[in-house]
């Protein structure tokens, strides 16, 4: 399954949904659903436009965990 790590990146850069939402010049819902893991697609366009503001790599927003691995 594909493991989703924005709150915790947002956690430790102390930013608010609507403080990232602003930065990344995306929808606040799209963050929204993003943090609360409740998507299931993500559009590159958008994932471009989180790594660039929060200077990270889409492997540091989203990472592949085989099922069970409860890390």
């Amino acid at each position: 399954m594909i493991r989703n790590n924005l709150s915790e990146i947002m956690g430790r850069k102390r930013l608010k949904i609507t403080q990232l939402a602003e930065m990344a010049g995306v929808n606040k819902n799209t963050v929204l659903n993003l943090y609360h893991d409740a998507s299931t697609r993500i559009e590159f366009q958008v994932m471009d436009k989180l790594c660039a503001a929060l200077h990270c790599q889409p492997g540091d927003l989203f990472e592949y965990v085989e099922e069970g691995d409860n890390e």
